[in-house]
């Protein structure tokens, strides 16, 4: 009879990976043999100006194997730079957990969610116990049938909280449970997600509420800089803009940006955010005026939900500690300034790739970067 394999008989297959672990203590996964290279570059600088006690210049690191991604980033740094930089705005934060509790009825359904507000100085009590920076901010019920989901909203300090809203609503419950309240109200039991919080998953919920960060950056380019870095007009980089928006529609796409999912993704992974909330950022809206008389053309970027955090999680190993230190995100209260800056960047490329499509030098550059040798050495 053949035996199941083990870790070890399959160490040899990514022998690239395995490594001595240099940071046993804080290494927080299962199964552990050793980390994977993921190539960084760093885009940039980029001129971050009037946000949130930010006014400086940024190199972003992005982990990426993406030829082109850096580069165009950078141009588009070099862009916003010469006509004034970008910035940002925190306009709403939180982080959810949603159980959902079950009833014989609607009609008990319906009654337990009508006590909802009364209920929440209870359930933010024992939630906060658990934490010293989890603070409920909102209780949201959705009646299903007999079932109630009920969506909790916190706030988590530096921390992205997921984990931290998990523990708080899970205590939160398990204590409303054995209480008289719960008992009157006709409360089966609850189940700690149903999926109402859209963990890890696109949703208009997160496009409606903040799940993380909700941020938005902008800023504005003139023609001269739009010929001289972006190689078109502005004009011409706005008439595509509008043509792609028209083919985002009719394609049903959710959101409207060119590519801004490769920033997310770089710098989460670089900074170490957990890689799976890209999901939760997927959805961003890009828009742009053109104005015909200073032809200048403004852009902004809404994200609706980027959940990051500056402690916690991934952000504890060397490389990632590295990487929120280059961003001046390495120290307390500096999760919404990592927020604008995913933001930033994000816009900065969103410009540099639309310039390329509008100019016709898209596949040209991936021909270039993709397939030529020496990219490494690369500067714009």
């Amino acid at each position: 009879m053949q035996t199941s394999k083990r870790i070890d008989d399959v160490l040899p297959i990514i022998s690239h990976a395995y490594s001595a672990p240099a940071e046993p203590s804080d290494v927080k996964i299962e199964s552990f043999v050793g980390f994977v290279k993921v190539p960084v570059g760093l885009a940039g600088p980029l001129r971050v100006r009037d946000s949130l006690n930010t006014n400086d210049e940024f190199f972003a690191p992005l982990a990426t194997v993406e030829p082109t991604l850096v580069a165009s980033c950078s141009r588009g740094c070099k862009a916003f730079n010469k006509c004034g930089g970008i910035q940002f705005s925190i306009l709403g934060e939180g982080m959810s957990r949603a159980p959902v509790f079950s009833f014989a009825s609607p009609a008990e359904a319906i009654t337990f969610s009508k006590n909802i507000r009364g209920l929440k100085g209870q359930f933010a009590t024992d939630a906060e116990k658990t934490s010293r920076y989890a603070r409920l901010q909102n209780l949201t019920p959705h009646i299903i049938g007999s079932n109630v989901h009920v969506k909790f909203d916190y706030l988590c300090g530096d921390a992205v909280g997921q984990n931290m809203v998990t523990i708080a609503t899970q205590r939160a419950c398990d204590l409303f449970l054995e209480s008289d309240a719960a008992r009157e109200l006709g409360v089966r039991g609850f189940v700690i997600e149903g999926e109402m919080s859209s963990d890890k998953k696109a949703s208009w919920g997160n496009v409606k509420e903040p799940r993380g960060m909700q941020v938005m950056a902008w800023g504005e380019l003139s023609n001269a800089v739009c010929e001289e870095v972006l190689k078109c007009r502005a004009e011409r980089l706005y008439e595509v803009w509008t043509w792609m928006r028209e083919g985002q529609i009719r394609n049903g796409q959710f959101g409207s940006n060119v590519n801004t999912a490769n920033v997310v993704a770089a710098m989460f992974v670089a900074c170490g955010q957990d890689a799976g909330s890209v999901a939760e950022s997927a959805w961003s809206h890009l828009t742009a005026d053109y104005d015909r008389e200073t032809e200048r053309l403004k852009l902004s970027l809404f994200f609706p939900s980027l959940p990051v955090g500056v402690v916690g999680g991934g952000t504890g190993y060397e490389a990632q500690k590295a990487s929120l230190k280059l961003l001046k995100c390495d120290e307390p209260g500096t999760k919404h300034r990592l927020a604008g800056l995913v933001a930033a960047f994000a816009l900065a490329l969103d410009i540099s790739t639309s310039a390329a499509l509008s100019s016709g030098t898209f596949t040209q550059s991936h021909e270039r970067l993709a397939r030529g040798k020496g990219v490494a050495q690369s500067r714009l």
